[in-house]
């Protein structure tokens, strides 16, 4: 909220000036070329002169999660106005993980997270807002945004697009990953090609980010329990009017935190940080925000070691079994009264910072004390939980000296612990090839490196290959690690983020076909069954291989990137 001024003989005059970021480029008799350019734009004396709001839209026509979104940035808008002030949009740049995975597009995902949040730092500092409200919903859309929300620190509010509905075959709710499943069940001889075309039809009935608890979701889920979003914005579903509304009243309320001067690092505190994990175990979400989460959190100068993951699932229960751990999807969550009705079970064990601000101008215990849990199926009552500890675990040992992540959650009981042999790849694609071919057998570890932030580079999601062992029906045999991503709609013992990476040196580089990996995750460990002379040996032998692009933004990012453990931020 405002500091209270310690010179009260400011004038009217000055103390809107101070108010007025936008002032900047629109008051004073030198800022008339600036004013007659507004006028181009056929922008009015009168709006030029309320407080301005940037929209940062990332609408596009190649994401079904964005395709609708310049109709919620109207909705901002229309907010915006009514509350009194002048919206301005302007737009970023969005990958769908979905349509690029399995191809060179993926090794461009995870780096578009950079250049959204430079755009709109670039946006926001050329053109001095007011205030912000970030219109996105998809993967690394969601975190950018956060991330620049942060580093400009003005009043600022994210607003998801919203989850997609999940598609329905023959009574049976399916999503994006029943398609990806398809593609290993067609090819392992389990489904023919009409079956397959079934699913390609039914699985995504219209726009939305994709509809389980997949890394979209996950994001905009978490952006609630920073604070830094609305109640409900990470589960009304993207056609739903409600959607509308609160697109609506987040236009308002950004005029109320500008009036307030409540600023995002007010409320994206180290504490908030520890809610959003809180809330990430009770979801079981996707592996991925532990590395979103890092990134969002070095922007606040705020530090997660890994470990804090580990301290906080230790002592909250798994409430939610979203697919792809169980049957339900965003929209059961909505219904059941979404993550304001979670977060009230956790409160009621004393595990959430409730009295923490929010963009609501409220605090969060405020925000979710008429919450209600309307489906004990779909959140799990805090006294009846999954599994006394977190959705996600990090994992450590020789392995993995820097750590690794797990969605435990959506890894079957008997692979919770497990031994077996390495099958090594240095690329998803010749792993994809193998589990094709049937190639893998029931007991394998498949190690996919030199998929790294680096070694990539880019830090490919490696949805493909989990699906295709899914839909093989090995999921429940076969484990694989890899210094890449796993998708968050992935299921199975699928380890990913192995720190340090290949391409850096990391164990993971040195792992030889046939070698024993022991993965315990209840025991948080992942270890090479290798006498530690013989792994130092193989280390000091092993000599880095060049970037495997040379180019363009990649060979940029590639030289710039830090390690998975630190969030795959840009070095300072």
């Amino acid at each position: 909220m405002r500091k209270e001024r310690t010179e009260r003989a400011i004038s009217a005059e000055l103390e809107v000036t101070e108010l007025m970021r936008s002032d900047l480029m629109k008051k004073g008799i030198e800022r008339s070329p600036h004013r007659s350019l507004f006028k181009a734009m056929g922008y009015t004396d009168e709006e030029i002169s309320r407080p301005i709001i940037g929209i940062a839209n990332s609408a596009n026509e190649v994401i079904p999660g964005h395709q609708h979104l310049a109709e919620i940035a109207a909705c901002v808008k229309a907010g915006v106005r009514m509350a009194g002030g002048t919206p301005m949009e302007f737009s970023t740049i969005g990958v769908c993980d979905g349509i690029a995975m399995g191809h060179k597009g993926m090794k461009y995902s995870l780096i578009s997270r950079e250049l959204i949040a430079d755009s709109v730092e670039i946006m926001a500092t050329a053109y001095p807002f007011d205030g912000l409200v970030l219109v996105c919903d998809c993967d690394k859309i969601v975190p950018g945004m956060m991330m620049a929300m942060l580093r400009l620190n003005i009043p600022a509010i994210l607003v998801s697009g919203g989850p997609m509905l999940a598609g329905n075959l023959k009574g049976r709710a399916i999503d994006l990953i029943s398609v990806f499943e398809g593609v290993g069940a067609k090819s392992s001889g389990k489904i023919d090609d009409n079956e397959l075309a079934g699913l390609e039809d039914a699985a995504c009935p219209g726009v939305g980010s994709c509809s389980g608890m997949f890394t979209a979701n996950s994001m905009n889920c978490l952006s609630e329990a920073l604070g830094l979003s609305l109640p409900k914005n990470g589960t009304i579903p993207a056609v739903m009017a409600a959607r509308r509304r609160l697109a609506k009243e987040a236009g308002v309320k950004i005029m109320e935190l500008i009036e307030k001067d409540i600023k995002p690092l007010d409320i994206a505190t180290r504490h908030a940080f520890e809610n959003a994990i809180t809330v990430e175990m009770a979801l079981g979400s996707s592996t991925n925000t532990v590395l979103h989460l890092k990134a969002i959190a070095h922007e606040a100068g705020v530090d997660l070691d890994l470990r804090l993951f580990n301290e906080i699932s230790e002592r909250t229960p798994n409430l939610c079994r979203i697919a792809p751990a169980g049957p339900t999807h965003l929209e059961d969550l909505d219904r059941a009264g979404g993550i304001p009705a979670v977060m009230c079970e956790l409160d009621k064990k004393g595990l959430l910072y409730s009295d923490l601000m929010t963009v609501t101008g409220k605090s969060l215990g405020e925000n979710i004390s008429s919450a209600k849990n309307l489906d004990t199926d779909v959140i799990r009552p805090i006294e009846s939980p999954y599994s006394q500890d977190g959705g996600l675990a990090i994992l450590f040992g020789n392995l993995a000296p820097d750590g690794a992540v797990v969605k435990k959650s959506a890894v079957d009981p008997s692979m919770l612990k497990h031994t077996g042999s390495a099958r090594v790849f240095d690329s998803e694609e010749d792993a994809m090839a193998a589990i094709l071919s049937r190639n893998i057998r029931k007991g394998d570890v498949v190690v996919i490196r030199y998929e790294g932030p680096k070694g990539g580079p880019g830090m490919r999601e490696m949805l493909s290959p989990t699906s295709a062992l899914a839909g093989a029906g090995l999921d429940k045999d076969v484990a694989l690690i890899t210094d890449g991503r796993f998708s968050g709609g992935t299921r199975g013992a699928a380890i990913g983020h192995i720190s340090p990476e290949a391409q850096e040196g990391g164990p993971i580089a040195v792992v030889e076909e046939g070698d024993t990996i022991e993965i315990d995750i209840p025991a948080r460990s992942i270890n090479l069954k290798l006498r530690e002379e013989e792994l130092n040996l193989r280390l000091n032998a092993w000599k880095q291989p060049d970037y495997k692009v040379k180019k363009g933004y990649l060979y940029r990012y590639a030289r710039q990137v830090s390690s998975a453990s630190t969030g795959a931020i840009f070095r300072e």
